[in-house]
């Protein structure tokens, strides 16, 4: 007779053969959404206007202009965030970025004595609390202090999808708070790598956005790549051509007048796909810099109006965005499992002070 210990391997590597294809897809939608910052220069003040193309050959060892001329065709080279020609010219003070989709070297994995906020943990599986300002992987600028570097040291021998993604079968921005579940064993990261695959996990975040929307909720459809004007930022393709499917459902919580407190559940996983969508519809992220979304969109032209946002970016530093809600099947028990991670205190207290501003608004 079968032993279960045998039985149970015959069932890992069905598995992971069924998911082999899917995950790798996954990876590769990463991979082609995320692009590394290989060099970032700032002109000095006595910069002479220079072809972009010819200064970045007078600071890159070994660089040819034809490899850095299909750099800035292919969107890889920005000047102060935004992407740039050839003969561009740069001037004093600008910030010439070379980004690329592939990292810039290999990265060496340090585990490091980080405290996590652990909502919960067993022998197959662990979901945390991530904080706004933390980066969930190593990369160019980040290779330390972030999550992977905090869970390698709590965690021995994670599974890898790639070398400094142990263990991690999606994740969230820097600055966007909220939960992640992590695999501790190979079974455990084919099961829910399939899963966040098929669509089966529950995601729910609060966003605070800019305006009022008119519907008490809808559905946002459209897919989402790369900007062909700003390779920082994703944007929505109506017409299908570019991107990749995205759905984006939505209730509104509570209205402040001039922002909206939205739910939104994501049906599809793209990078920024809550951050790109509202933007498409006219309603940026509250304080989300990298989509405009740190400026006065709505409200008034009063100086006490500017004052009181100003006040609320203070508070909350960063693009309002809380994964609040995760919820998968669990990999041993095939138990449907549910978290909720209570909203964090910064984006509370801008809700609350615009709260009382629509409060006093309306006496």
């Amino acid at each position: 007779m079968m032993s279960l210990l045998t039985l149970l391997i015959l069932i890992v590597l069905a598995l992971m053969m069924v998911t082999k294809n899917s995950m790798q897809e996954e990876l590769e939608d990463c991979e082609q959404d995320e692009l590394y910052e290989h060099y970032k220069f700032i002109a000095g003040d006595g910069q002479v206007p220079l072809r972009v193309d010819k200064f970045l050959m007078n600071f890159i060892e070994n660089a040819t202009r034809n490899k850095v001329q299909l750099a800035i065709k292919a969107g890889g080279v920005l000047v102060n965030n935004q992407t740039v020609k050839p003969n561009y010219k740069v001037k004093p003070k600008d910030e010439v970025r070379v980004v690329l989709a592939h990292p810039p070297h290999e990265n060496l994995l340090v585990a490091e004595n980080i405290p996590l906020d652990i909502v919960f943990e067993d022998d197959t599986v662990i979901v945390v609390n991530k904080p706004a300002g933390m980066v969930v992987h190593p990369g160019h600028g980040n290779y330390s202090g972030t999550l992977v570097n905090a869970l390698i040291y709590h965690i021995e021998n994670l599974p890898s999808n790639t070398d400094d993604r142990p263990g991690l079968v999606h994740r969230i921005d820097k600055d966007t708070s909220g939960l992640l579940v992590i695999a501790k064993t190979e079974f455990a990261l084919a099961h829910l790598s399939k899963q966040f695959f098929d669509r089966t996990t529950q995601r729910l975040y609060y966003a605070l956005v800019w305006g009022n929307i008119d519907e008490d909720e809808g559905t946002i459809t459209g897919n989402i790549g790369r900007s062909l004007k700003n390779r920082l930022q994703m944007s929505v393709f109506d017409n299908g051509e570019f991107g990749k499917h995205a759905v984006t459902h939505y209730k509104v919580v509570e209205r402040f007048s001039y922002v909206t407190l939205v739910q939104c559940k994501l049906e599809t996983g793209r990078t920024h796909q809550i951050r790109a969508h509202f933007k498409h519809i006219g309603h940026t992220l509250f304080n989300d810099e990298r989509y405009g979304g740190n400026l006065i969109l709505k409200g008034t032209t009063f100086t006490k109006y500017k004052q009181f946002v100003d006040n609320c970016f203070k508070i909350l530093p960063r693009q309002a965005l809380h994964a609040k809600t995760l919820g998968f099947t669990h990999p041993i028990t095939g138990k449907f499992l549910q978290f909720d991670s209570p909203i964090p205190v910064d984006m509370l207290q801008c809700l609350d002070k615009w709260r009382h501003y629509t409060i006093n608004q309306k006496e």
